[in-house]
């Protein structure tokens, strides 16, 4: 199989690895970019994105919290420029969006097009307006009736978290402070899930299988590459579990003590329910 230039080029902007070491592994990896990356990270060379993302589509990320905090919604709303993203048209109908998601509540987006005629023509007319391809990627809704719902929308509403928490059952603004910072954890740390026990066993697996080859490359006994390769997946743990991430404006704490001190200090039980993470261009799930 021949390897282009642009191939190589694509991975090397991914992870940031050389030249010739992405052009090895892609060609190893037979064209499988996913593949090519674990090669190199095997290889033990520098990865720089712990994810391959797709290049980044254009367009709004947009979040809608009730009064109550008891409902929350985001939307990604593409377009295919920056300047179509900042246009009157674009941005009222990407508002319009929103606001059928909270008010409709649909299970996805073919359930939105299917259920808001006004949605659908909104969507053929400001087609025709911009001459670029409008798209709604992907909704999500959450309920938190013993609890709250927070957001947090980056500057320039490319980035948005929903995050739920459960047993918030007194004053809720008293702790809208401490969701906020939450939010914003997730939006600038990139975390996987919650907890550990929710991160995939085959995520698991591919990293245990990484951390052995390296520990062999570095010439390690093969009875302790076990030992080892746990160890190292305790820090993929730190680094990509909400919970047991630094939490950001203070890292001698993790965001699982700034919740258990919030807890101890209010005589509360709250915990976090889940959160969404819609960024432009990441991989759609």
């Amino acid at each position: 199989m021949v390897i282009t230039a642009a191939q190589v080029n694509e991975l090397r902007q991914k992870t940031g690895a050389g030249m010739m070491d992405c052009k090895k592994s892609l060609t190893e990896a037979e064209g499988d970019f996913e593949k090519a990356i674990e090669l190199l990270r095997k290889k033990g060379a520098a990865v720089a994105s712990k994810r391959a993302e797709k290049t980044a589509n254009e367009g709004l990320v947009l979040t809608k919290i009730s009064k109550d905090k008891e409902t929350g919604v985001i939307v990604e709303v593409n377009c295919e420029t920056d300047f179509v993203a900042k246009s009157t048209d674009f941005v009222k109908f990407a508002d319009e969006v929103l606001q059928a998601v909270y008010s409709i509540k649909p299970a996805n987006v073919n359930d939105l097009i299917e259920n808001s005629a006004i949605v659908k023509d909104l969507q053929t007319n400001v087609m025709g307006k911009v001459g670029e391809k409008i798209k709604i990627s992907r909704l999500a809704i959450e309920n938190a009736p013993n609890g709250v719902v927070i957001d947090y929308v980056h500057l320039g509403s490319k980035l948005g978290v929903l995050i739920k928490f459960d047993n918030v059952t007194k004053d809720k603004n008293a702790f809208s402070e401490i969701g906020k910072d939450i939010a914003m954890q997730v939006a600038a740390m990139k975390p996987l899930c919650v907890y550990r026990e929710e991160v995939p066993k085959d995520i698991i697996d591919k990293e245990i299988d990484i951390y052995k080859e390296l520990a062999r490359k570095e010439g390690k006994p093969e009875q302790i590459l076990e030992k080892i390769s746990q160890g190292r997946l305790n820090k993929f743990y730190q680094e990509n579990c909400l919970v047991e991430q630094a939490f950001i404006k203070d890292n001698t704490k993790t965001v699982g003590d700034l919740l258990k001190e919030f807890n101890s200090k209010q005589g509360t039980q709250i915990k976090i329910s889940l959160f969404h993470r819609f960024h432009l261009g990441d991989e759609k799930k």
